[in-house]
Formats: structure tokens, C-alpha cells, sequence
């Protein structure tokens, strides 16, 4: 009798062609799946998903401009990106914590190859992601009231911030075999963005994710940011940390070597390109648009009134002209057939971190509108129409200091549904009795305390007899220099009592 006897099998060696990774891929599924289900995860997406939730329409109402709606993808999935690189980091430390290295040592899949399937791991959760920066992104493009253009730059930037980490995590595990050095690793990234956030232009484009301190809305052709850059940038320093990690475990291979060697000049070729800042060529055209926007704006006619935008804000022609409208229709005398310009203006010169005033107009019957719709845009806009109505341009309407600024206010908020709330939104300090600063898209009004109070003895009177009594006393209300007392009189309202001195 002949006893047969196996080889064993040695380790790294395959019984079939593709075996090995084979193995390597059903290990990744296997390391997909518990990584998708640790806690730290699972809250990160949860937290992503109702902010998102909790976020909706919050931002820019229902009318969004996509090239701000891209950039708002990257900040939840740095969150996920921290939990992943936790997870995956104490994943790749199992054989040590459970003291099993030497019982995988005998498998055919050495150690390295069993760092490629967590690397695998962390890709199945980019790609994760980049379905949430698709559906969170898609549903601002939907809406009806949505202009612009996004980045695919721009929405690269969350899905590979989550790569980006989990990688790193990986290769932490391979330099540092303790559990404690994920947790110490996030306190100084955190550190480290904090620092990085403040620096100059080229330093920051070090950071996963850019921010820009302005709330201002600048065309798509204006926005300068290299984002396809920061997107390779990413991308190659993500693939040289995960074949860092897979060559540090023992993958002694020239394909490797060559994958990190061209990983390091995709890192090298985005990181250059992305600090190298402004052009001469988009620094003029912002300049031409800050200065010059008639140069760069097409304009349409609308009931008599001209209306000048920048080509992606064609569709916001219509909801000015309404806004226009309804304002005239409570003027009187010459003011409620008045034709005006409406202007789009931009500062740009500054790029998006500036949050530089516009300077009110003084040609005759001028008015600006911003980049920006929706909420508490509508609102300041309307007081700057009610202003060039009454003052004939802008810039005398800001010097209004009498009572002409009853009847300019009753025109910004009369015709809304709810006068009061609208006036709320378009002062400062969200109030409706006092004094305070009054908000439009140039410099700012200012109404005294007597003046608040006769606007809402006028705002609760029904508002066809408020109408008719504004109209009756045009002329009147809206001379110069009329008191505010003379025009509480005029409209059969009771006396005003307080401060009737500008600040």
C-alpha cells in the first residue's frame, strides 16, 4: 500500500492561474462589507445623509447656482473620510490585536496581497460616496430655479478625500502597529487643517478641501478654482499611499515601484499646477465684470424696463421683472409708470475670497441686483427699486433721512403676502420695532424708530385703503425733507412717539 502524501502548500504560490487574486477579490468583499457596517461608518453616512436632509433648500431656497452647489458637496465626506481611515486602520491591525499574523502567514495570500484587499476595501467606499456627491449635487441641478454650471472637479474632491484617508489609514497601520494611532493621527489632521485653512493661496490647495470665506456667486467662467488639478493632486497622492502601503508589506515588484513612481507625478504635476494661481487672462475678465459688466451682460426688455445679466442668469430675468412690477404698482404719480435698468453687478477682482460691498449707482433710474436669489435676496432688492423710485438713483437713495422713507418701505414690503415677516428679513438686526439698518444689494438704508413705527401702523391697515391713501399723497410723501410726523399725517395715522434722528 502506497501512502500519498500533499506538498504543502507555500505561502504567496497559487494552485491556478489568477487564484491569488481571486482570493484578493472575495477578501475585498469580505473587508467591504464589515468596513460599510463598523460603527464609526455607519454614523458618518448617517450624519451626511440628515445633514443633506436638514439642508435642503436651506442654502440657496429654489434657486441654486451649481457651481456653489458642487463645492458644497466636499465638506460631510472629510467626516467619512475620518471614520474610514479609523476603521480601516484598526481592520488592517486584526492579525496583531488577535495575535493571528502567523496563522495567516500559511495562507496563500501573503500579506501584502492581503493589503490590497483593504485597499480594495477603501475604493468600494469612495465609490459609495461618490453616489451620495451624485444624488446630493443632482438634486439641487433639478430644481426648476437652478442656473450655472458644476465642476467635475468640484464633486471628484469628496469621493476622493474618503479614498484619500482610508489610505492613509492602511499605510499608518503598516508604519505605526498600534490601535492608538488612528485616533492621534485624526486630532492632528484636524491640527493641521486648522493651520493650513488660514495660509496663503498655494498653501491651501494642500488641504482635501478648499473653502472660500465669500457667500458671493460668481459666474462659472470667473470661479478660477483649479479644481481638476486638486482632483489629480488627490487622486495621485491617494494611489501613492495605498502602493506605499501594499510595497511596505512586502510587494517587492517592479509594477509596483512604477505604480508609485507615477503615482508621485500625478501628486507632483497637480500639486504645481494648482498653486500656481490666477492667470492674467481671468484676472482681466474679472476685472471687465466688476468694472464693465455691460461688456460682458446681454439685456431684454420686459413692460418697458431693461434688464442686463450674465449669461447663466437669463432665467432669473423673470422673477426680477415680477419683483419690479409689483413694486411700481403701489407707486404713485410718475413713479408708477417709471422704466427702469436693472443691472446685474459682481465684484470679482478680489476672486471668492473677498466679500467686497457694491457701491450704490448714481445714474438715473438704475438698480443692481446680485448673483444671488431667493429669501432675504427678494426683499433687499425690492427696497433698492422702491429707492431709485422715490430718490431717481441709488445713491441719493441711501442719504434719505426724512419721512420719504415710509412710503419707500410701504413699496419694498407692501406687496408681499406677509409685510411684516418681509420687513423682518430685510433689516439687520431681524426686527420690526426700533431703529436699524435696512439691507439691499448696495450700501444700506437706515430707518429711525418713528419711521418703523408709522410703517406698521400703514402695514396694518388693509392694503388697498394703504394704497389708496399712498397714492392720494404722493407728491407729497415723497418730497424732500418731509418729516416723518407730516407723513404720519397725511396717511390718517396717529402721531408718532420717539427718536426720529438718523444715526
Amino acid at each position: 500500500m502506497t501512502a500519498v502524501t500533499e506538498k504543502p502548500a507555500v505561502p504567496g504560490t497559487v494552485e491556478a492561474p489568477g487564484g491569488a487574486w481571486k482570493a484578493v477579490l472575495a477578501l475585498a468583499v469580505f473587508e467591504s462589507r464589515r468596513l460599510l457596517t463598523r460603527i464609526p461608518v455607519l454614523l458618518a453616512f448617517a450624519v451626511y445623509a440628515g445633514w443633506t436632509v436638514w439642508r435642503d433648500g436651506r442654502a440657496w431656497g429654489d434657486y441654486p447656482a451649481l457651481q456653489d452647489a458642487d463645492r458644497a458637496t466636499q465638506g460631510a465626506p472629510m467626516l467619512i473620510g475620518l471614520a474610514v481611515l479609523l476603521s480601516v486602520n484598526l481592520a488592517a491591525l486584526r492579525s496583531r490585536r488577535h495575535d493571528t499574523e502567523r496563522h495567516l502567514a500559511v495562507l496563500v495570500l501573503p500579506r501584502w496581497r492581503r493589503t490590497a484587499a483593504h485597499a480594495l476595501s477603501v475604493v468600494a467606499v469612495a465609490l459609495l460616496t461618490a453616489v451620495c456627491v451624485v444624488g446630493q449635487f443632482g438634486r439641487e441641478a433639478l430644481r426648476p430655479g437652478a442656473i450655472g454650471h458644476g465642476s467635475v472637479g468640484e464633486l471628484l474632491v469628496g469621493p476622493l478625500t474618503v479614498l484619500l484617508f482610508g489610505l492613509f489609514g492602511l499605510l499608518l497601520a503598516g508604519l505605526v502597529r498600534s490601535v492608538l494611532a488612528g485616533p492621534l493621527l485624526v486630532v492632528l489632521f484636524l491640527f493641521f487643517f486648522l493651520f493650513l485653512s488660514g495660509m496663503d493661496y498655494g498653501a491651501r490647495w494642500l488641504l482635501p478641501a478648499v473653502e472660500e470665506a465669500s457667500p458671493n456667486t460668481m459666474p462659472s467662467d470667473l470661479m478660477g478654482r483649479p479644481a481638476a488639478w486638486h482632483a489629480l493632486y488627490l487622486a495621485g497622492l491617494g494611489l501613492c499611499l495605498g502602493l506605499l502601503a501594499v510595497l511596505l508589506a512586502g510587494a517587492r515588484k517592479p509594477a509596483v515601484f512604477a505604480g508609485v513612481a507615477g503615482a508621485l507625478a500625478m501628486t507632483l504635476a497637480g500639486g504645481v499646477a494648482q498653486s500656481a494661481g490666477d492667470s492674467p487672462e481671468l484676472v482681466k475678465a474679472r476685472e471687465r465684470a466688476s468694472v464693465h459688466p455691460e461688456q460682458m451682460q446681454s439685456c431684454v426688455r420686459r413692460d418697458g424696463s431693461t434688464y442686463c445679466a450674465f449669461p447663466e442668469w437669463g432665467p432669473r430675468v423673470a422673477d426680477w421683472a415680477g419683483v419690479v412690477d409689483r413694486v411700481r404698482s403701489l407707486a404713485g404719480g410718475s413713479a408708477h409708470e417709471q422704466d427702469l435698468v436693472v443691472r446685474q453687478r459682481i465684484e470679482a477682482r478680489y476672486g471668492l475670497s473677498s466679500d467686497s460691498a457694491l457701491a450704490s449707482l448714481e445714474r438715473p433710474h438704475e438698480v443692481t441686483v446680485g448673483t444671488q436669489w431667493g429669501g432675504n435676496r427678494v426683499p433687499e432688492f425690492s427696497a433698492a427699486v422702491a429707492g431709485v423710485l422715490i430718490a431717481g438713483d441709488e445713491k441719493a437713495a441711501t442719504s434719505i433721512c426724512d419721512g420719504r422713507m415710509v412710503p419707500l418701505m410701504w413699496l419694498a414690503v407692501g406687496w408681499e403676502a406677509e409685510p411684516l415677516d418681509a420687513l423682518r428679513r430685510v433689516r439687520l438686526d431681524d426686527t420690526v420695532t426700533g431703529s436699524s439698518f435696512v439691507l439691499q444689494p448696495t450700501d444700506g438704508l437706515y430707518m429711525t424708530e418713528v419711521q418703523t413705527e408709522v410703517l406698521r401702523a400703514l402695514l396694518d391697515l388693509p392694503r388697498d385703503e394703504a394704497e389708496a391713501r399712498v397714492k392720494d399723497h404722493w407728491g407729497e410723501l415723497t418730497a424732500p425733507k418731509v418729516t416723518t410726523a407730516r407723513a404720519a399725517e397725511l396717511l390718517g395715522l396717529p402721531a408718532p412717539e420717539g427718536k426720529d434722528k438718523c444715526s
